[in-house]
């Protein structure tokens, strides 16, 4: 798919899981309980809720902490799940790399406090609603994992109503692919490729960068991915996205 950013991959070479448990933990609490704030709380009505406990399952959240989270957001135990609101922030990186924020938060200015300081510690800076989210498309994206035949994949995503797909590398040993839709889709794509028995490890919505900007610096990819990963760190951001492209090589460097 033209303009797909490497992001996604960046993403799951430098997952450091252990160490951010605790954080993944409560960015996906807060997933099911807008969800469950926002639909019926039972994930078999509810496709937000189910991409979410099947994503907090694969986190390896406990059942009890997910149904927690399920009662918080249903209003069942009470408490701030009615405060919690989705924004939607936009910034430039170094060397004017687009950045788009989703977040989750109880509280506005300290979240725009927060990312200010994310952004401007690491040669970036915050920007107005609207300044770079021209440069995206919001998409559905299915990820498969395991062998794929691209004559069966292309038949099974446009039965689903996909528009795109992309073979991917999950990690060294194992193959698959991303499949691209509308987001109003995403729900009838999932279904279409788990019926034609492909193994489905994520299920999302997703910012894809119509155009990206290559990275050849060092030292700009250093800072790059510090404030990528310093963004992240915050609590309210659930996802983040750029859209730049480096070399493999260049990641590992920068990243150590």
């Amino acid at each position: 798919m033209a303009g797909h950013s490497k992001w996604a991959n960046i993403k799951r070479q430098k997952a450091r899981v252990d160490a951010v448990k605790g954080k993944v933990f409560a960015k996906v609490s807060r997933e099911i309980i807008v969800a469950a704030r926002s639909g019926v709380p039972d994930p078999n009505g509810n496709f937000q809720l189910r991409t979410a406990i099947e994503k907090a399952k694969a986190a390896g959240i406990p059942n009890e902490n997910i149904e927690r989270a399920i009662a918080k957001g249903s209003g069942q135990l009470g408490g701030d799940a009615n405060t919690l609101e989705a924004i939607r922030y936009e910034g430039y990186g170094p060397g004017g790399v687009a950045v788009l924020i989703e977040a989750l938060t109880d509280n506005r200015n300290r979240t725009a406090a927060d990312l200010r300081s994310a952004f401007s510690k690491n040669g970036g800076n915050l920007g107005e609603t609207g300044c770079v989210s021209w440069m995206f498309e919001h998409k559905g994206v299915v990820t498969v994992v395991g062998p794929i035949d691209e004559d069966n994949l292309l038949e099974a995503s446009l039965e689903g109503g996909a528009d795109a797909y992309e073979l991917i590398e999950i990690d060294e040993d194992t193959e698959g692919a991303e499949v691209f839709s509308a987001p109003s889709e995403l729900e009838a794509l999932s279904t279409a490729l788990k019926s034609q028995q492909y193994t489905v490890s994520q299920v999302e919505l997703r910012w894809v960068p119509n155009n990206t900007i290559d990275v050849a610096d060092s030292n700009q990819a250093r800072s790059l991915l510090k404030m990528m990963d310093a963004l992240e760190d915050l609590d309210d951001v659930q996802s983040v996205t750029a859209n730049f492209e480096m070399s493999d090589e260049l990641m590992s460097l920068s990243m150590v």
